[in-house]
């Protein structure tokens, strides 16, 4: 790919109640010109949610279609509801110098490695992995949250546990101490590789 047509993707994880989204809608008002990559969901949206802002909300009819179709870079099944990646987006933003921002679970993210690989883009993307300052703090968000039952709620908060044990398979790790800081950090860290894929 020319150096002028090279984009960069920011592949951004984490577990469940690290506060992802907090972080990436203060970090798109840093810097408004992040294009974000809008997942399919087939769970219905949470109180404040906005089809095709914070997800695009289908039936699990018209997202297996989908997947028929080829039009997910990535997808899985999580906690019973399934969620991907458009394709065509990512590949069309990379094209035309982008940054493109998407939040993907780790499965999602190890997709995504191996499609970068293939296509000969991995030096085109930087992987971001979002922990909590403690377990407890992320159980605490958790709960705060209200949208799950206790069972369910458990069950996140193990997986959440079990996510943070492939941080390492990430570039870059960052803290959730405080949303302000850790969405600098992140743009920090757009700065440094959009200067290094443009060298490259």
């Amino acid at each position: 790919m020319p150096k002028h047509k090279r984009g960069l993707l920011i592949v951004l994880s984490g577990p469940s109640g690290v506060g992802k989204s907090t972080i990436v809608k203060r970090l798109r008002k840093i810097n408004p010109r992040l294009k974000m990559s809008v997942s399919c969901t087939t769970r219905p949206p949470r109180l404040g949610e906005a089809n095709k802002r914070d997800y695009f909300f289908i039936s699990k009819e018209a997202f297996t279609e989908k997947v028929k179709n080829g039009e997910f870079l990535e997808w899985a099944e999580v906690h019973g509801r399934y969620y991907g990646t458009p394709r065509e987006f990512i590949e069309e933003n990379l094209k035309k110098n982008n940054v493109v921002l998407l939040e993907v679970d780790v499965q999602g993210a190890g997709t995504i490695k191996d499609w970068l690989y293939k296509a000969r883009l991995r030096k085109s993307a930087v992987f971001v992995f979002i922990i909590p300052p403690s377990v407890d703090m992320l159980a605490f968000r958790l709960k705060r949250r209200k949208t799950e039952s206790s069972e369910l709620l458990n069950y996140r908060l193990r997986a959440a546990i079990a996510e943070l044990q492939v941080m390492e398979k990430y570039d870059y790790i960052v803290v959730n101490d405080q949303v302000e800081h850790a969405a600098r950090k992140i743009q920090a860290i757009i700065n440094v590789e959009k200067e290094r894929v443009l060298l490259n």
